[in-house]
């Protein structure tokens, strides 16, 4: 398959060089990607809260808030 090729000539630059990465590169990797987890996690639940299970009781309730304000003129 012509179309995989490039994306597996890809994956494999990248995992070569990460097998042959020395230990502080490894660590520092996951270091970096726990670093983005917990940023994404704090950041989702301060900055994005669930406003249509906190503000309305019943899915009737939400479903009408959300096509009153799609629908809503300016």
């Amino acid at each position: 398959m012509k179309i995989l090729k490039p994306f597996q000539k890809i994956f494999n630059f990248y995992s070569d060089g990460f097998k042959n990465m020395p230990k502080w590169g490894k660590q520092a990797w996951v270091i970096i990607i726990l670093k983005g987890i917990i940023i994404f996690i704090v950041i989702k639940f301060v900055f994005f809260p669930n406003y249509l299970k906190k503000n309305f009781d019943t899915d009737e309730q939400r479903s009408e808030h959300v096509l009153n304000q799609l629908t809503k003129t300016k």
